[in-house]
């Protein structure tokens, strides 16, 4: 199984990302679009592991009160080629994200050692790679404005690999409720 660690998102910023993404795509742009129901914001990822029950059961251990999400504005990651809504690292969602990784540390897995980054990939450059983004980047004239939202579950999702890219299937909710 393929896995990962992240958060869904509040129907009302799926809604305003979904508004934003049908302006800005095009059949011709050179880009892979995100599926809306796929939109999340990763907390780990842990890749191909066997190790299902370790993790379910660590993570499921963690406590934590509700944790405030709120998106800041739209940008890109060049080099990998991903176009991307920013989320604002606060400092209970920074907190959410190394307990996630000390969790799973304990099945085996090793947090990244780049900063934590918290984004939601809306589009992903194909064949065109940076002049698609170039493009993409020359039709945002105006950084949107996001509802926030307060995150009361964290998700662990497979990665379900497709002829039209991954789709991501939810295998357990964890609730947000308390310290």
């Amino acid at each position: 199984m393929r896995l990962f660690v992240g958060i869904p998102l509040a129907a009302a910023v799926v809604d305003e990302l979904s508004v934003i993404s049908m302006r800005l795509r095009s059949d011709s742009d050179g880009l892979r679009w995100t599926a809306p129901e796929s939109w999340h914001i990763t907390l780990q990822f842990l890749g191909n592991t066997p190790e299902y029950a370790c993790i379910v059961a660590r993570v499921g251990e963690l406590q934590s009160s509700p944790v405030p999400v709120q998106l800041e504005g739209l940008g890109f990651f060049e080099r990998a080629g991903v176009f991307f809504a920013g989320v604002k690292l606060t400092a209970e969602l920074g907190t959410l994200q190394q307990r996630v990784t000390a969790a799973t540390g304990h099945c085996g897995f090793i947090p990244e050692t780049r900063p934590y980054h918290p984004h939601i990939t809306l589009a992903r450059s194909k064949s065109k790679g940076a002049k698609a983004l170039r493009e993409l980047k020359a039709k945002i004239h105006r950084e949107p404005r996001f509802s926030g939202f307060l995150a009361r579950e964290f998700v662990l999702y497979e990665s379900v690999p497709g002829a039209k890219g991954s789709h991501y299937e939810v295998k357990e909710h964890f609730q947000l409720s308390g310290t």
